[in-house]
């Protein structure tokens, strides 16, 4: 049997909306984040949205401009960049202890995680594949076992997610990337240590090379 999980506030639901939204570009870089309107389309109190607002900005996802309020980042090229050479150190050597630790059912969560995604990228589903991509790179932090890498990652996942977006967009450059998954799963489930380590790392790096400049830009003051 599943476990309940705990129904989430007000708050946590309206900050996944937000985040969501800032993730998927719903919400551009520079754009201006209007609470009165947000709490009337949400249809809850500004109390949830100012909180999850607050949240946003320790995570640096939104920022005060002062005149104009509260506005969405633009993405730091430098923080980007920093993200994506410490995941080229952490996630291959993540897999090594995956493929000794993972469960029992790991080859079936794979799967599941696998088809979703390729069904994502055959509906060209953006919050779908985004979900799936994040869920893919949870699971084999979660296989091995180490809850560093598991914390970490999770506090950096939504500005990985910003800029993936970008790169999921298109679909040349999506199913290439489920293709990789699927690799490096399947080198894990062989055994192929060294293998499944460099297809990460290999993962990574072109996934950092395709992130178009865009993605950086600012969106015109309203």
């Amino acid at each position: 049997m599943d476990a309940i999980k705990p129904k989430k506030t007000l708050v946590e639901e309206t900050y996944d909306i937000l985040v969501d939204a800032i993730c998927t570009s719903e919400f551009r870089p520079g754009e201006r984040l209007n609470q009165d309107e947000i709490a009337a389309r949400l249809k809850v109190s500004r109390q949830p949205v100012n909180s999850a607002i607050a949240i946003l900005k320790s995570e640096k996802l939104v920022e005060d401009t002062g005149r104009r309020g509260v506005v969405v980042s633009a993405l730091d090229p430098d923080l980007f960049r920093s993200i994506y050479e410490y995941r080229q150190l952490v996630e291959p050597f993540t897999v090594r202890f995956a493929i000794d630790r993972k469960p029992a059912d790991a080859a079936r969560t794979a799967r599941e995680v696998l088809d979703r995604g390729h069904h994502a990228v055959a509906e060209g589903d953006m919050r779908a594949l985004l979900g799936a991509d994040r869920d893919f790179h949870e699971m084999i932090y979660g296989w091995s076992g180490n809850l560093v890498v598991q914390n970490s990652m999770r506090t950096n996942w939504n500005h990985i997610r910003r800029a993936m977006a970008e790169v999921l967009s298109d679909p040349a450059k999506a199913g290439p990337i489920w293709d990789e998954h699927e690799a490096i799963v399947n080198a894990m489930f062989a055994r192929q240590s060294d293998r499944a380590a460099e297809l990460m790392t290999q993962h990574i790096r072109l996934a950092y090379d395709q992130n178009p400049s865009p993605v950086f830009g600012v969106a015109e003051a309203s």
